[in-house]
């Protein structure tokens, strides 16, 4: 069973940077993908980025392109987003999800696992 836990979530004024991570336990293969997603009061969960688990390669939404990175540590098991040039229009709660497949989709459908989620607070 995968298990996937969210941490480094905080309030921050406009401009500044957080950095969450992902830690995920229970992984069985390297094929697999995973992904930020974040979802604001009253609106859709929508998709940040993503990262093939063992190519290493990123995918963004426009939106955050130049100011968001995301990496992994394959010896961690751990996913990490940094956040720079926050806007508050950033404010959400972020979420970590997984799946069993190298191809990182930007929709929630086709992830297995999610985790609980972390407050990500932008105050202009």
């Amino acid at each position: 069973q995968v298990q996937l836990i969210e941490s480094g979530g905080g309030l921050v004024q406009a401009g500044g940077s957080l950095r969450l991570s992902c830690a995920a336990s229970g992984l069985t293969s390297s094929s697999a993908s995973m992904a930020w997603f974040r979802q604001a009061p009253g609106k859709e969960r929508e998709f940040v980025g993503g990262i093939n688990w063992s190519a290493g390669s990123t995918y963004y939404r426009d939106s955050v392109k130049g100011r968001f990175t995301i990496s992994r540590d394959n010896a961690k098991n751990t996913m990490y987003l940094q956040m720079n040039s926050l806007k508050p229009e950033d404010t959400a709660v972020y979420y970590c999800a997984y799946r069993p497949n190298i191809v990182v989709l930007s929709s929630t459908v086709g992830y297995d696992y999610w985790g609980q989620g972390t407050q990500v607070t932008v105050s202009s």
